[in-house]
C-alpha cells in the first residue's frame, strides 16, 4: 500500500498537468516526479497514460547501440 500523500484524491488541476508534462520531457524519474507533484507513483503513471504523455526515457537508444 502506498503513502498517503498531499494531494492524494484530488483532481489534477491544469498546473499539475503542465508540470508533470515538463518533468517527463525532462527525463525526471517517476517517482520524483510523484514526490514533487505530491502524487504516487501509480497516480502519476495513470495522468500520464491519459494525457498520453510518454514517460520513457528519451536519450537512450534502443538495443544499446552507440
Amino acid at each position: 500500500m502506498s503513502k498517503s500523500t498531499r494531494n492524494s484524491g484530488q483532481p489534477w488541476s491544469s498546473q499539475d498537468r503542465a508540470a508533470l508534462r515538463h518533468l517527463a520531457a525532462q527525463n525526471t524519474p517517476t517517482r520524483v516526479i510523484g514526490l514533487k507533484l505530491g502524487r504516487t507513483e501509480s497516480a502519476v503513471y495513470t495522468q500520464a497514460s491519459a494525457q498520453k504523455t510518454s514517460l520513457a526515457p528519451t536519450n537512450q537508444s534502443p538495443y544499446n547501440r552507440r
